[in-house]
């Protein structure tokens, strides 16, 4: 090969890199505009670039959407608003660096369940109805022919270190910032009321029926733990926002 051969091989090399490059960035850029354009015919669920709809269905995008809503307050506030969430504000409460609750609110009742008023964070909220709307209620429907009137639980907030089966751990609880919410059972628009300690071992559509929404409770939270898990988690499951992914 010779030098002009050469020189016009590695000429055809780069202006072919260039072309692909200006190719892939009018791509991009056509595809930004098409996004963000307020008649996308793209829908909200499906668009990366819009925010979250609470009630909308679950897509591919939807978990990018979420984690958005879950970093920005006041479009956390925003969704639960907008999907009629009853999470009323109220002043952080700061206690020291261990304890106390950023983006505060009372929760009472989120879709379609009411909650015992509970204080807790908005993101932990979120999180809550979003399994609320998209697992228990489905799986209630499907499994027993009914609806869930309301959830019981045990709490969000409490300031205290880890408990383990062995006894105190030295880590402070993610309850400690509300960040997570136990959950005992659920009342059922029937009159039926279900427990993990009653139910989750007795054969039938109840049991069937907590277990999927504990296995579904995954998809939401980060930490989800249950009568499976140790002896502590009989009677509740500790559902938890942030952490390192373990679902029992």
């Amino acid at each position: 090969m010779t030098k002009r051969s050469g020189r016009r091989r590695i000429m055809y090399l780069a202006a072919s890199f260039f072309s692909i490059i200006v190719f892939l960035f009018l791509v991009g850029s056509a595809g930004y505009v098409l996004l963000s354009h307020p008649k996308s015919p793209l829908p909200d669920h499906w668009n990366p670039l819009r925010d979250l709809t609470l009630t909308a269905p679950v897509t591919l995008v939807t978990k990018y959407q979420l984690n958005r809503a879950l970093a920005d307050e006041a479009q956390c506030r925003a969704t639960l608003s907008e999907a009629g969430v009853a999470f009323s504000e109220m002043e952080d409460l700061v206690v020291d660096q261990n304890c106390g609750i950023s983006g505060r609110g009372e929760l009472s009742r989120l879709v379609r369940a009411r909650v015992g008023g509970v204080e807790t964070r908005c993101t932990t909220a979120l999180r809550l109805a979003m399994w609320e709307y998209h697992v228990v209620q489905p799986a209630a429907q499907d499994l027993l022919g009914t609806q869930v009137r309301a959830l019981r639980h045990l709490g969000s907030y409490n300031c205290r270190r880890m408990r383990t089966a062995q006894g105190q751990n030295s880590g402070w609880s993610s309850h400690a910032t509300a960040d997570s919410i136990d959950i005992t059972g659920v009342e059922l628009a029937d009159g039926r009321t279900l427990s993990l300690l009653q139910d989750w071992s007795t054969p039938g559509a109840e049991a069937a029926f907590l277990h999927r929404i504990g296995q579904g409770a995954c998809d939401w939270f980060r930490v989800v733990l249950g009568p499976n898990f140790n002896r502590l988690h009989a009677d509740h499951f500790h559902l938890q926002g942030p952490g390192w992914g373990y679902c029992r």
